[in-house]
């Protein structure tokens, strides 16, 4: 299986929700939620394409670079190069249900074992979404990370337990998923989270804890306040508001706030492996890839997600060669431009 053929079978898979544009830039599929696309005019997830666009690579060929390193290890796991399966649900309504949401988690978390990193289960109004993820991590011995939805406290230290039932490497919350309207239609109350809130869910469990959805320097220092391990600066993929800036844009502040006391990752718009590059080199420690995975999925099952990471993998280690950057661990700001 290549990657050609996962996307043109998730093309035709996905007809009505993804046209797995060309240029995937949020523009096909602008206020698509429930859906595959951005809320309300779909800015934000333009945004996220345009800026991290705006950050170029700097071509070097004039150094020794030949076998870059691209292993790294985060939460004591060990992963072949520093891109994890994003937390995603709903494959019913907002991938076209060509693989049920059970199939959707078996694909992500065995076929990202398959490619050496892990994934990342996710949470939403239908609660067999989370329980399949959970299965699948008790199948591989909890190579994966549980990120649960700002509910209630208490529901989430529920949904806590079975994570660490399955051997989960760590949990986290989103809490950038307070707005998200497909909770509202499942009845299901989330929202912003206090401090107080944030350090109870934190103290409720030995495992690392990560805050998904941070675009701020002062709210990442709150995750430190609070205890967690690491932060996600993410926007949810521009599906919860509209307007706002994207992670590029903020990353550098945040790192240079909190980078030497929390793990950073960040999420957005990542298509190719020179974009994990330049995440890297505004001080993230690895990223989240999101809508590739989906096409993975739907495309070619487990195989095709797989075959979607080892893509992005190969991608970076010629991006590597190419800026003489040797290892994913120390990368620095001189890889890059901002245009």
């Amino acid at each position: 299986m290549d990657i050609k053929l996962v996307r043109d079978n998730a093309r035709e898979r996905m007809k009505g929700f993804c046209a797995i544009c060309k240029e995937c830039n949020g523009v096909w599929c602008a206020g698509q939620v429930p859906g595959m696309g951005g809320t309300g005019s779909g800015e934000t997830f333009k945004r996220n394409h345009e800026k991290l666009k705006d950050v170029k690579v700097v071509l070097r060929t004039l150094h020794s670079v030949k076998e870059p390193k691209l292993d790294c290890e985060l939460f004591g796991e060990k992963l072949s190069f520093p891109a994890m399966v994003a937390p995603i649900t709903g494959a019913k309504f907002n991938m076209g249900g060509y693989v049920t949401d059970e199939e959707y988690s078996e694909d992500i978390v065995l076929g990202a074992v398959d490619a050496g990193t892990i994934a990342m289960i996710g949470d939403t109004g239908d609660h067999n979404c989370y329980d399949s993820g959970i299965k699948y991590l008790k199948m591989t011995g909890g190579k994966g990370i549980a990120i649960i939805k700002p509910r209630e406290n208490s529901e989430i230290i529920d949904r806590i337990r079975k994570a660490e039932e399955a051997g989960a490497i760590a949990v986290g919350v989103d809490v950038d998923g307070a707005g998200l309207i497909t909770m509202k239609l499942f009845g299901q109350p989330v929202g912003p989270k206090s401090l107080e809130d944030l350090k109870e869910l934190v103290n409720s469990t030995n495992l690392p804890f990560i805050v998904k959805g941070i675009l701020s320097p002062d709210e990442a220092r709150l995750c430190v306040e609070a205890g967690a391990a690491a932060i996600v600066v993410s926007n949810h993929g521009g599906r919860c508001l509209n307007e706002t800036l994207s992670a590029i844009e903020v990353l550098e502040d945040i790192v240079k706030e909190v980078g030497d006391e929390i793990i950073v990752l960040a999420d957005g718009s990542v298509r190719e492996g020179v974009d994990i590059l330049k995440y890297l080199a505004l001080g993230a420690k690895a990223v989240l890839v999101g809508r590739p995975i989906i096409w993975g999925s739907v495309g070619g099952r487990r195989e095709g997600v797989q075959t979607v990471l080892e893509g992005l993998k190969t991608q970076l280690f010629q991006s590597m060669i190419l800026t003489g950057t040797a290892d994913v661990n120390k990368v620095d700001i001189s890889r890059i431009r901002k245009v």
